[in-house]
């Protein structure tokens, strides 16, 4: 492929990768969740009752950064914090049934 074409396709590719990021944020915003939120949400649809240290490992962010999306959803009513039975030190992340209602509904 010569250089050109290489730099149009990228030119191309990087266009609608933000386009579909920019789709796929407004319907986020449907449903109340905005930008990175919904990458938490699908984590513990998947494994519910992860630390917040495990969601960011898997996620490839960093704690400070889980903890605070963490906040603002359980300000939101989809995430619940509950205490580790076997560490009272550690916190486990739920989805509540608003949360799981809200995930049925993105999957739609």
């Amino acid at each position: 492929m010569a250089k050109a074409d290489k730099g149009a396709t990228m030119s191309r590719l990087y266009s609608a990768a933000r386009l579909a990021r920019t789709a796929l944020a407004a319907r986020l915003l449907d449903h109340g969740f905005y930008a990175g939120q919904d990458q938490i949400m699908l984590a513990l649809h998947v494994e519910d009752g992860q630390t917040p240290g495990q969601l960011a490992q898997r996620l490839g962010v960093r704690p400070p950064t889980v903890t605070k999306t963490i906040n603002r959803l359980q300000i939101q009513g989809f995430l619940e914090k509950r205490a580790s039975s076997s560490d009272a030190r550690q916190a486990h992340v739920y989805l509540t049934e608003t949360g799981r209602d809200a995930i049925r509904a993105i999957d739609k």
